[in-house]
């Protein structure tokens, strides 16, 4: 059976692999399936609550459920899982395994204070015994291959980033992605990609960077500040999924390639609406496609109108044709 975590980190590969980071509230299927599209070479789900997800809750049965279908476009299924409870986790990631993940992430680096509160997310990293438990638990349990996604630390007089990665590689992480910035950064001020580079240098296991890739330029200074093996992107994703498809380009040829024609834009918004409401339902799915259509219309002409017509749409059949008469089409 072939390992597709290895082929990602071939040696001959072309550009490094780029993967879109898993953003709660955002990375659902339907985005995922675009960014698929426009060249990411994983992506990983919305974060699933381990505890909500040994209860089969609603929600999290949502998140895994696509899996069961195998209606994705690479071979591995990503689903990453939080919390503070080594069995619990094991159990989660078993359970996620069943439903069609064929890689399991561990979170190690939400800032959310409500997560930081049940110890789980980055408030891990405070506890370096604990965290080096679960990865261990997790990696036993399934027989995927299990990564692992971390800060630089707590905050500057915990920047233990390094220690975590080397623990997460004893127990047989197969790699980690690092987030530029501390917890108590949250998302402010820029992300240290020369810290990501020291974490790369410490480690033999594949290093993933992540922060503040929101360019194909960006993505190549990052690359040859930090040597990370691989580049994860969110927010830079967020109404401009063909990221992914510059990025690969310019790390492969130095050269730019131009933006979607604007036909190639209006058909990737209908498109992703229209996904997010077969997956969603129209009511749930009109609600969650109003912050993405807030990001698919920004920078265009007529957009402020048109996303506070799209914020009071009752239903999606009025968002669809609001859609509709903005594009043209």
């Amino acid at each position: 059976m072939s390992d597709p975590l290895a082929e990602l980190f071939a040696p001959d590969r072309a550009t490094l692999p780029l993967w879109l980071a898993p953003m709660a509230g955002v990375t659902d299927w339907p985005f995922r399936l675009l960014a698929q599209a426009y060249g990411a070479d994983l992506t990983v789900s919305e974060m699933v609550a381990s505890q909500a997800m040994i209860r089969r809750t609603p929600q999290s049965l949502k998140i895994a459920a696509p899996n069961a279908r195998n209606a994705v476009a690479t071979d591995l299924v990503a689903v990453q899982i939080a919390g503070a409870d080594p069995a619990i986790m094991a159990e989660a990631a078993r359970m996620n395994c069943d439903l069609g993940a064929t890689l399991i992430d561990i979170n190690m680096g939400c800032p959310v204070r409500k997560i930081a509160k049940s110890h789980a997310g980055a408030a891990l990293m405070r506890d370096e015994r604990l965290a080096g438990q679960i990865m261990a638990a997790v990696v036993a349990a399934v027989p995927v291959p299990v990564t692992v996604k971390i800060r630089l630390g707590w905050d500057d007089s915990q920047r233990n980033g390094l220690a975590i990665a080397r623990i997460a590689e004893a127990s047989g992480i197969r790699a980690v992605t690092v987030h530029g910035r501390t917890r108590a950064q949250l998302y402010a001020g820029q992300a240290d990609w020369q810290a990501i580079g020291a974490i790369k240098a410490g480690v033999t296991i594949p290093v993933i960077g992540n922060g503040d890739v929101t360019t194909p330029e960006a993505a190549r200074q990052m690359r040859d500040l930090a040597g990370v093996d691989g580049i994860m992107i969110g927010r830079g994703a967020l109404g401009k999924p063909w990221i992914f498809r510059e990025v690969a380009h310019y790390l492969r040829t130095g050269e730019q390639l131009p933006g979607p024609e604007p036909e190639e834009r209006a058909r990737v918004i209908l498109d992703h609406f229209a996904q997010m409401i077969a997956f969603h339902g129209p009511v749930l799915g009109n609600q969650l496609a109003r912050k993405h259509l807030a990001w698919h219309t920004r920078g265009m002409a007529g957009g402020g109108r048109f996303r506070e017509q799209v914020n009071h749409a009752p239903d999606a059949e009025s968002t669809g044709r609001l859609l509709r008469e903005f594009l043209g089409v």
